[in-house]
């Protein structure tokens, strides 16, 4: 792939990296994806090395570190690897944290709860409709940014842009989202941990804070485990709480938007993520599994995370944030200050 040709594409993935192909080719192999691995874990270890002798966040050195190392993200050879670290190693890690979740703490999370979070995903994605609509965006791009934000990012940007259809979001208004998303959620990483201190939260309404208002499930989980374990337990628990709402926000939009004329619609699917955390959720929640497993789970879902924090750090292409008006910004900005109050007001009310 020449420079010319990278440049031409849709570039703007946040932590799940969906709109890069990373699969490897056959004439690739698995080889391929070396190059950029190997930059990704000595990036990951100087992170945690760093964390480990400062007492900085670990999840937040890593993206910074990776950040740092945005400009090797011109030579595609690392494509592969950055690929795979941004986006399958994150779901695995995410698989992963199923472990240390059960039943019970999703049914100590209360109803009241998962109401509120479900509310919160309709007036999160209704808050992006309105900024839109007020500046003239079109309400299409404005369900676009609102429920991008309400639910899981990305992955939620790409279902909903398939959803409305190229006419109501285009490919460059899907971009925007990305990278807009992109930055306010690494903002959301790095600010909300230090808002939760400030205010005296406790570890549950901590995990309650950023679970609920960070976009991506990756930076949700970093934020929470860099206030505490505790802290990154509950965000896990109300962040995939969110990401379950995914399927029936998408019904919801299909109903709303009725399809373009000869346009064929994806079947509206959880993702296999969600389903493997819940899967392992519901083991943890009916075997009596051993210390030492539920111990180097969290391990192991702590270093994919970090890896997949890094290598979207390095990938991130926000110099095109730079080239976008501020006014198609506003729906993403606002559906997010809009998730942060809240997120903050079902911390203090119901956590």
């Amino acid at each position: 792939m020449t420079m010319k040709e990278q440049t031409s594409l849709p570039l703007g993935a946040d932590l799940y990296g969906d709109l890069l192909d990373t699969t490897p080719s056959e004439q690739t192999g698995w080889q391929g994806y070396w190059p950029g691995l190997a930059m990704t874990i000595i990036a990951a270890l100087a992170a945690a090395w760093l964390s480990d002798h400062y007492g900085a966040p670990r999840m937040l050195m890593g993206l910074l570190i990776g950040l740092a190392f945005n400009f090797a993200n011109g030579d595609p050879r690392l494509h592969p690897g950055l690929g795979f670290a941004s986006k399958t190693l994150l779901r695995w890690g995410i698989v992963v944290t199923g472990l240390q979740v059960t039943v019970w703490q999703i049914i100590d999370l209360g109803w009241a709860s998962f109401a509120w979070i479900a509310a919160m995903v309709v007036l999160v994605t209704a808050t992006g409709a309105l900024a839109a609509r007020i500046f003239r965006l079109g309400s299409g791009f404005g369900v676009l940014a609102g429920g991008s934000v309400a639910i899981c990012g990305a992955s939620a940007a790409l279902a909903l842009s398939s959803v409305l259809g190229e006419r109501r979001s285009s490919q460059a208004q899907l971009t925007l989202v990305l990278v807009t998303i992109s930055a306010a959620s690494a903002i959301a990483m790095s600010l909300y941990p230090v808002l939760a201190h400030m205010l005296g939260l406790t570890d549950r309404q901590a995990g309650w804070l950023v679970g609920g208002s960070i976009h991506d499930v990756a930076q949700a989980l970093g934020a929470g485990y860099s206030f505490s374990d505790e802290a990154g337990e509950t965000a896990a628990i109300v962040k995939l709480t969110r990401v379950a709402l995914l399927a029936p926000a998408l019904a919801a939009v299909a109903l709303i938007f009725p399809a373009d004329a000869g346009q064929k619609r994806a079947r509206v699917e959880l993702p296999w993520f969600v389903i493997g955390f819940l899967v392992l959720g519901g083991i943890n929640s009916v075997v009596a599994l051993p210390h030492v497993t539920t111990d180097w789970a969290k391990i192991v879902t702590q270093s994919l995370l970090l890896l997949a924090v890094t290598a979207t750090g390095i990938r991130s292409p926000m110099h095109l944030l730079l080239g976008q008006g501020w006014r198609s910004a506003i729906p993403v900005i606002a559906a997010t200050l809009v998730a942060f109050g809240l997120s903050l007001l079902g911390a203090l009310l119901i956590a």
